[in-house]
């Protein structure tokens, strides 16, 4: 989530988080290896499934994937305040992408729903000396960490140029990898329909050049008009992406 103008992200989760958390052996790929094989959807998503309770993802209705909900990272934002002990109100690594800064005010739990708002705001001198300026936006980050599982939240993007967005990433000296679950420009001209989804490799102790495997899926209306349940499944083998319930894209999981 990083730059708008007076406009809101509001995420309110269906099944929250419903994880199926398992180990899996690391793999190393160097840089002559191929890029992940990958699949994605061309078209309209056909039927989509009905929700009949909360307890499973929307794309697995009947649990054929023995989903069970991993607490930390679930939410429902019912309460009146961002609960402190799941969330950080902010990126605590990261400022933001320039000119937009995240500011924790524009982070509000109210009605059931996360408010994550950007808007028109000048910063001090202190932060337009660090390139910040104009914008303020806004984002929240898990103290949890996870590898692999079901990950399912309803949220409206909102209608701006800035980027709508809910991805994970795990950066260190030797590794630094990103999914990404949507990106969306609600408001973008050419981009209010794409629903973006990515896989990043920035760097690994064998590749030091940054690549990725996307591609977006076009929906018939425009994202920032109503909610949608955006899934993924983060498994060993493959990552799979879910709208509404409906698969939209796999790629191979080399990382």
């Amino acid at each position: 989530m990083q730059m708008g103008h007076g406009q809101s992200l509001r995420i309110m989760a269906a099944v929250a988080v419903v994880l199926w958390l398992h180990a899996g052996p690391a793999r190393l790929y160097g840089a002559e290896t191929a890029r992940p094989q990958s699949w994605t959807r061309d078209g309209e998503l056909g039927p989509t499934p009905s929700p009949i309770t909360e307890r499973y993802p929307l794309s697995d209705q009947e649990n054929r994937g023995h989903w069970v909900k991993y607490e930390p990272l679930s939410d429902e934002f019912r309460g009146a305040t961002l609960d402190p002990n799941k969330w950080w109100p902010t990126n605590p690594s990261w400022r933001g992408r320039q000119p937009a800064r995240f500011d924790p005010n524009n982070v509000k739990v109210a009605d059931g729903k996360l408010h994550l708002t950007m808007r028109k705001q000048e910063s001090s001198e202190a932060w337009k000396a660090k390139g910040y300026h104009t914008f303020t936006s806004a984002a929240v980050q898990s103290k949890t960490t996870v590898r692999y599982g079901y990950f399912e939240i309803k949220a409206k993007p909102m209608k701006s140029h800035g980027s709508s967005s809910f991805w994970f990433y795990h950066s260190t000296a030797d590794w630094w990898t990103e999914i990404d679950v949507f990106e969306i420009g609600g408001g973008a001209p050419g981009f209010e329909r794409k629903d973006n989804m990515n896989v990043h490799v920035f760097r690994t102790p064998t590749e030091k050049g940054h690549w990725s495997a996307g591609s977006p899926w076009t929906a018939t209306t425009n994202l920032a008009d109503g909610y949608h349940v955006y899934g993924l499944e983060w498994g060993q083998e493959k990552v799979r992406w879910y709208f509404d319930g409906v698969l939209i894209r796999w790629v191979e999981n080399t990382h």
